[in-house]
């Protein structure tokens, strides 16, 4: 019987509206009040870099008129600019102006009985020239029109948006600015510098990582939902002729879902190995997490990298979502607060009374790798994948109701952690990350699964996340901020509480959990995290994520306390190059991982075989030396 191997998760990044993901900087700025001075310090000084607020030259923090700053000193200048400008707030003007959104407004020319009578140029007629219009030239460029009828325009207008909120990136960041980014749509731009920061987090060079394994052996399982409908996506494409303008030949392809995990294949890692772009609504980022797991336990892969990038604070997405009834309004939030104006950091009110959801956008990448991988490189171990589960609600009613499904995979997850680290791991040391979108639908549906669950394990107040609460809900990507976050909780032991609400609400079936509106500090390490998500269509899923204390004790077990040794003193190497690469992002050096147009294969200089198939540049061949799984069915 052959042994499962241990999807270990070596490598995390990306960046959403608490700042970037790997160094667990991102979870930082969720828990920063609960932070030494130090590591507070620390995070803000990388934000205010990020932001612009601050410069890293020669050694030192500048301030526009190059005086130096101590980290002290950017805190106590800066600080409060810097938390005003992350995590969910007032939707900024880059993307567009909430109080006079820009539209068309309808309306025809001319009443009565008079006809209407103008003049344009002539390269200006429509074609054909409406059969009531009466044309008659002026001069050689210009002609009079009378249309009897009038006319039917639209008129450049304004009006206001009802959703003011989102989360974004922190203010003043311009991820294009990394890299050669021109008419890269915001989302690939977003995937790009994702995958770049999580592949640098390893503190293993890419090219050593490779070598490693045959080519094939690399997998890339990245999407979004949304695709990229911006002016260099699909949005322009769609918008083009109603404009007046000309499609691109970028807007098509840069437009597809797929693009996330194309990108990453194409111009950051070189990869000839497998590739998938899985959706499932908001539960897309645990699809993908899924089919990589799966498919290194298997020993199909030995490395994939994991993802997905969003960027939907789009105008029409906006207003997509709102007429829906799902995003939480101005005049939603004043009416339930009892008050004149709205907070915009509190639209996103998991568990709380609250109005509907914060749309954000955000890109979540994590590297995994076989556990034999891990042990023969010294990759640094953050934690592994136990199992992710995935069911459908069965018939529905409405496609954006919740449903069934969610309790089967809860269930499965819960039942098979336990399974594999045993009862008292599940009862008194698991966390849940709650998909806690913000809907009142949701916070009752969702904390009924758990309570049902908690009360056939046994489990008593079960603590419970939402990191929704800070940084919105980024679609595709939500599950990935639950897994790093889940990944800071394991190292610091400092569940984010729920802050934007003041109380949970009394529909909530909370015996059983603990919902917290501080953050809390664990009484003992967690040895494992369930991420739990909820998607349009019945897309549920539910994922496992164990500690890295304990993946490092069933490694012990696994190899015993001589190869452990020797994997941990090629691991201090490893910590030390995956810190000099944190110390350079956070002076604002991300070196973003971007090849375009280089290290292309000679396929002139492929050499194939029947027993493998050999590409330039690449270590090992691929292996092509097949048995027949079905041996019993054949002669």
């Amino acid at each position: 019987m052959s042994v499962a191997r241990l999807p270990v998760i070596v490598g995390f990044g990306g960046f959403n509206a608490a700042g970037r993901a790997s160094g667990h900087h991102a979870y930082r700025r969720m828990v920063i009040e609960s932070l030494p001075d130090v590591a507070r310090q620390e995070t803000l000084a990388g934000l205010a870099v990020m932001m612009g607020l601050v410069s890293y030259v020669e050694g030192a923090y500048r301030d526009s008129a190059d005086q130096t700053l101590g980290l002290a000193d950017i805190e106590a200048r800066y600080g409060e600019q810097i938390l005003d400008g992350t995590l969910i707030r007032r939707i900024d003007k880059t993307f567009f102006d909430v109080d006079a959104a820009h539209w068309q407004k309808s309306a025809t020319l001319g009443s009565g009985d008079a006809p209407l009578v103008f003049e344009l140029r002539k390269r200006d007629l429509p074609e054909p020239v409406p059969s009531d219009w009466q044309v008659e030239d002026v001069d050689g460029d210009r002609v009079r029109v009378t249309a009897a009828a009038g006319l039917d325009v639209k008129f450049d207008s304004y009006r206001d948006i009802p959703v003011k909120s989102a989360g974004q990136l922190p203010r003043g960041f311009n991820p294009g600015a990394l890299y050669n980014s021109h008419y890269h749509p915001r989302a690939l731009q977003l995937a790009v510098i994702g995958a770049s920061d999580a592949i640098q987090s390893i503190g293993i060079k890419w090219q050593t990582v490779m070598a490693a394994v045959q080519p094939d052996q690399v997998g890339v399982y990245a999407s979004n939902v949304m695709s990229q409908m911006d002016e260099n996506g699909f949005g322009g494409l769609l918008q083009s002729r109603l404009k007046g303008g000309r499609v691109s030949a970028k807007q098509c392809p840069l437009g597809l879902n797929t693009m996330p995990a194309d990108f990453v294949n194409a111009y950051i890692l070189g990869s000839v190995g497998q590739t998938g772009a899985i959706t499932g609504a908001c539960a897309s980022f645990l699809y993908n997490l899924q089919a990589a797991a799966d498919d290194i336990t298997s020993g199909k892969c030995r490395v994939a990298v994991v993802g997905c990038a969003e960027a939907p604070i789009v105008l029409e997405i906006i207003d997509g979502y709102a007429t829906m009834g799902a995003l939480a309004s101005e005049e939603k939030l004043k009416k339930l607060d009892g008050t004149e104006e709205a907070d915009p950091r509190r639209t996103s009110r998991p568990f709380g009374e609250n109005a509907g959801f914060t749309m954000a956008e955000a890109s979540q990448y994590v590297v995994l790798m076989d556990d034999a991988l891990a042990i023969e490189l010294g990759a640094d171990i953050h934690g592994a994948v136990g199992d992710v589960f995935i069911n459908a609600d069965g018939f529905k009613k409405s496609i954006s109701a919740p449903g069934p499904g969610n309790y089967i995979t809860m269930a499965k997850a819960v039942a098979s952690a336990k399974a594999i680290l045993g009862e008292e791991a599940v009862k008194q040391r698991s966390l849940i990350q709650a998909h806690g979108s913000s809907t009142p639908q949701n916070r009752v549906t969702e904390s009924q699964i758990f309570d049902q669950v908690a009360q056939v394990f046994g489990i008593d107040n079960w603590p419970v996340s939402a990191v929704k609460a800070y940084v919105g809900h980024s679609l595709s990507a939500a599950s990935g901020e639950q897994l790093i976050a889940s990944l800071g909780v394991f190292k610091y032991g400092i569940i984010p509480g729920i802050k934007t609400i003041d109380k949970v609400a009394d529909d909530v079936f909370a015996d059983r959990l603990q919902i917290s509106t501080k953050d809390v500090v664990a009484s003992q390490p967690l040895d494992v995290a369930f991420l739990n998500s909820k998607g349009f269509g019945g897309n549920n899923a539910t994922a496992s994520i164990f500690a890295p204390h304990v993946v490092e004790r069933m490694l012990t077990r696994r190899y015993g306390d001589k190869v452990i040794t020797r994997y941990q003193d090629k691991r201090e190497q490893v910590r030390a190059a995956a810190q000099a690469y944190d110390v350079a992002a956070q002076q604002g050096n991300f070196a973003t991982i971007y090849h375009f147009g280089e290290g292309l294969i000679d396929e002139s200089q492929i050499r194939l075989d029947q027993e493998s198939v050999q590409l330039p540049g690449f270590a090992h061949p691929i292996d092509l030396t097949f048995t027949n799984r079905f041996a019993d069915m054949c002669d």
